[in-house]
């Protein structure tokens, strides 16, 4: 499929100061006019240095500033999110004004503004404790986290936004995704950033469970090749598409790549702790719907991803 790109436009990323959004922020910059709200909880300054963008800080709870960036714009790319299975675990209360209340406020003044389409960026987390081989977008949604119910809330209040006022939206169901800007002190599926840094550091890698948890790993760029496909779609409004690579590697796989890239042997460098609470056991995705509409089509593999994730580690 030829390549797509959004050309002058006015562009709102929430959470664009974060890891995903500010490589979204990054490929739209140069060609539009790109706003950033972002109220740096877990974002920082540091991920834009260099990159074309207004950054606005401040809440996506706040009515006034949220009626006030989204005046004349065509897009919103909305990530921000307090993104953490622990901290949702620990304080739901939390997790839900900012990931259900602050996309209810984010929708309702893309509506008033006539925004060409949110694209909303969910979670494979809605899935639980799925026993299928591949999750599809047709399955039960089964939620085991405080965060997967937000998410899975946020993906209903988008379709309801477009069935019944006509705003355009599509959700993107993330697996779990790395590349260069991740923090490694984030809860959000910062494996392969704790990885790296620690192999950096020539200490063990810390695996959580028997490390035979299995994921389905997506390097950013393939993300924001698949929000800019969202976006530019006039057909498919209301819907939910699986991103990843529908490739399963466990974790255990991934801590071998990874001492392997720094010229390491297992031996002696790995250590075991006990499985994190409201964690899944596998996750895969099936991507033949996200392949049929939007002509998605991941180009990272994990060893080619890894590498670049590796030269562009702070």
């Amino acid at each position: 499929m030829a390549e797509m790109a959004i050309k002058g436009k006015r562009v709102l990323v929430t959470g664009g100061a974060g890891f995903i959004g500010s490589h979204i922020v990054e490929a739209l910059g140069p060609e539009n006019e790109v706003l950033v709200l972002d109220d740096l909880s877990s974002g920082s300054r540091d991920n834009l240095k260099g990159i074309k963008a207004e950054l606005v800080v401040a809440s996506i709870r706040d009515a006034d500033r949220v009626r006030e960036v989204m005046e004349g714009v065509d897009y919103v790319f909305h990530h921000a999110a307090i993104a953490s299975v622990p901290r949702s675990v620990d304080d739901p209360i939390s997790s839900n004004q900012v990931n259900v209340c602050g996309t209810l406020r984010i929708l309702t003044e893309a509506r008033e503004a006539k925004v060409r389409k949110v694209v909303f960026a969910s979670s494979s987390a809605i899935y639980g404790e799925s026993t299928t081989e591949m999750k599809n977008e047709g399955e039960v949604p089964s939620p085991i986290s405080p965060y997967a119910v937000t998410k899975l809330t946020g993906e209903m209040y988008c379709r309801n936004f477009w069935l019944n006022y006509g705003l355009p939206t599509c959700s993107l169901r993330y697996f779990n995704i790395y590349g260069p800007r991740q923090d490694p002190a984030s809860d959000y599926a910062a494996v392969i950033p704790r990885f790296i840094q620690a192999a950096r550091e020539g200490r063990p890698l810390t695996v959580y469970g028997d490390g035979e948890q299995t994921r389905d790993f997506v390097f950013v760029k393939d993300v924001v090749q698949a929000n800019i496909l969202a976006a530019m779609d006039e057909t498919h409004h209301g819907e939910v598409y699986n991103i990843g690579r529908q490739q399963r590697v466990s974790v255990n796989e991934l801590a071998l790549l990874v001492l392997k890239e720094f010229g390491r042997e297992a031996d002696g460098n790995l250590v075991h702790r006990e499985a994190r609470k409201g964690d899944v056991k596998h996750s895969m995705a099936d991507i033949g719907k996200v392949r049929r509409d939007l002509g998605f089509q991941p180009r990272y593999g994990i060893g080619e991803g890894l590498s670049e994730t590796i030269r562009g580690f702070r």
